[in-house]
């Protein structure tokens, strides 16, 4: 439980600085936002966890398969509120958009031979 205590907050406060840095430069904040922050902290846990370098591999490269479908997103996102949807309407249009090619991943990559 206290590990549980320590990756709680620890995590959090990395999506609190993002949002922080942000807020004071849009552009260094994306490039904050933008690194794999959240897949490093999750390997190092799952390292300091399992020590499992198969496991570690499985992860890593399904994380790969997981990152191009969230891609579009950031596209969709800005192009709505340009052309004057609301924000919540543009994130949930976004994420809506990220879940639908998330299914396709998942459904599709099996039969591709990948394995997530």
């Amino acid at each position: 439980m206290t590990y549980f205590l320590v990756k709680a907050p620890l995590s959090g406060l990395i999506v609190a600085a993002v949002s922080e840095v942000a807020r004071r430069s849009p552009g260094f904040g994306a490039l904050v936002a933008s690194l794999p922050l959240v897949s490093i902290l999750g390997m190092m846990w799952l390292w300091r966890d399992t020590r499992d370098a198969g496991r570690m591999a499985a992860h890593a490269g399904a994380t790969f398969w997981y990152v191009i479908p969230s891609l579009p997103m950031f596209l969709l996102i800005p192009a709505l509120l340009r052309h004057g949807v609301g924000f919540w309407t543009a994130l949930a249009a976004g994420c809506v958009l990220t879940v639908a090619l998330y299914a396709l991943v998942t459904v599709s990559a099996p039969r591709l031979g990948f394995a997530l």
